[in-house]
């Protein structure tokens, strides 16, 4: 196990660079902050040149590989770093120079048990993208197919597993101060970080999300998932479908190339909203350069390494909310929170829906086209601090998401209406999960279930009163307090407690 003294040098490393470009001056500044959190900034930043204008997402990058995952994980969190340090934070550019062609070559040689040229016709050495964690490669498979093949960098996995150890550490520290800290649930962040990164670390893992998520995404029409060949993916290196497409982020060439830029938007807005509210399975890294548009007009998707997974009550609970926000039932929506547990029942629904009312009625005053999904989540989380609204990680992916799809649509499309494209689908499923036919569906399913385990319930019973003649059951052992003695005072005491015993029985015996 690592010493504390390691993840403090860490710390106060990282610290550092952080300090140079400004990024650790909210902490110093939040009233907030405990006192011994400030400390340790002030000593990381001592003698550095701050600038004035924080460049957060510069910092994570100087740091490495770990700290740009990090970093992009936190852009999901304005509760936690701030409004302006999460902006800024998705600017973050998820690239790095590649690693030499021999160690990848190594590398997929090692990981699929087979020379290169057994495997591909040909491989191009340069890559057509190095990210942080992996680079990906365009190669012919040997029977003719093209494909990508995505190779995690040489030792990434011992760079995150030692930064993840100090990153949990000093959750935990900042956690057992309490107060605000606490309620913010840093330890809870670093674990739903861990997760995310632990998938991205096995392609195995992102290539059955991609699976899955192309099974779940099969009836929705004009929306593609690349396939995965599984013969030659392994826990480093993943191959699938080359898909020859333009990038969404390329809005002049989709034109040139007979794309309808509006078309595209709403058929991203709806594949994000089946898979986020009817299949609970969503792609959680919807940015611009994992989105393709194919020349049949399909739009595809890539990258599946974030996903993120909700239930169906959360999932009920997030259509009646946004459903809510959209039609002013602010009471429903304060209901709502408090049925989820949200909100703790100490506070007063009345006051929480004044407050909710707050946020949505400004958004309902514009003019539809100038609703925004985000604006209306900025609002939502401004208001959890009030109420001791613990957060939630699966509900901040998924806002995050929505903002992401929001800035993509709109980047598409100025004109596009969220409401007009997102309220059909929210409504639609809402019917469909919590009408008459949905109701008497879910109580034969629950019906079902208690019959079912109705068997086991009865050899419990008969377990707790066994049949007459049977032996009795041992009686209760009563708890002793056991001492503990260390050293040749151990064998002293069971010597005398031997002693007398013995002499006990021959008094009783003799």
């Amino acid at each position: 196990m690592t010493r504390p003294s390691v993840h403090l040098w860490r710390l106060l490393k990282w610290g550092r660079t952080l300090a140079r470009h400004g990024a650790l001056t909210g902490i110093e500044r939040d009233p907030l902050t405990p006192p011994r959190v400030r400390r340790l900034v002030r000593l990381a930043r001592f003698g550095a040149r701050v600038p004035r204008q924080p460049r957060y997402a510069d910092a994570f990058q100087a740091i490495g590989p770990a700290a740009i995952k990090l970093g992009q994980s936190l852009a999901t969190r304005p509760d936690l770093v701030g409004e302006v340090a999460a902006h800024d934070l998705l600017r973050l550019q998820d690239a790095l120079p590649p690693a030499p062609f021999e160690q990848i070559r190594d590398s997929i040689e090692t990981a699929l048990g087979k020379p290169i040229e057994a495997l591909f016709q040909s491989i191009d050495p340069d890559p057509v993208g190095a990210a942080s964690i992996a680079q990906v490669h365009k190669a012919v498979t040997t029977d003719g197919r093209t494909v990508a093949v995505k190779v995690l960098r040489p030792g990434i996995e011992d760079d995150f597993a030692e930064a993840l150890e100090t990153y949990e550490w000093a959750a935990a520290q900042a956690e057992s101060l309490g107060g605000e800290i606490a309620r913010l649930r840093p330890r809870l962040v670093i674990a739903t970080f861990r997760q995310w990164t632990m998938r991205e670390l096995d392609l195995r893992r992102e290539a059955a999300s991609a699976s899955e998520l192309a099974e779940a995404m099969a009836a929705e029409p004009g929306y593609h998932i690349p396939t995965i060949d599984w013969q030659r993916t392994a826990r480093r290196v993943m191959t699938l479908e080359w898909l020859d497409g333009i990038k969404l982020s390329k809005r002049d060439a989709l034109i040139e190339a007979g794309h309808d830029p509006a078309i595209l938007a709403a058929r991203l807005v709806r594949a994000f909203l089946r898979q986020a509210i009817a299949e609970g399975f969503f792609h959680a890294d919807l940015h611009q350069g994992n989105l393709f548009a194919l020349p049949n007009g399909d739009l595809a998707a890539i990258d599946f390494g974030i996903m993120g997974r909700i239930n169906r009550q959360a999932r009920m609970w997030l259509a009646e909310i946004l459903y809510g926000l959209l039609t002013g039932n602010y009471r429903r929506v304060a209901e709502i929170h408090f049925e989820a547990g949200y909100v703790p029942a100490h506070h007063n629904v009345d006051e929480f829906t004044t407050a909710l009312r707050a946020v949505g009625e400004p958004i309902r005053g514009l003019p539809v086209k100038d609703v925004s999904i985000g604006q209306m989540l900025d609002g939502l989380f401004a208001i959890t601090r009030d109420f001791d609204m613990q957060t939630q990680p699966h509900l901040l992916l998924l806002q995050k998401t929505m903002v992401m799809v929001e800035g993509v649509a709109q980047s598409l499309d100025p004109d596009i209406n969220m409401w007009d494209v997102s309220g059909p689908f929210v409504k639609e499923w809402l019917r469909t999960e919590l009408g008459p036919e949905a109701m008497v569906a879910d109580r034969l399913i629950q019906d079902f279930r208690t019959l079912r385990n109705l068997p086991d319930l009865i050899r419990r019973i008969e377990a707790q009163y066994p049949k007459p003649g049977a032996a009795p059951p041992p009686p209760p052992l009563r708890e002793v307090e056991v001492i503990r003695i260390g050293g040749g005072w151990r064998y002293a005491v069971v010597a005398a407690l031997a002693a007398g015993a013995g002499a006990a029985a021959m008094a009783v015996f003799g």
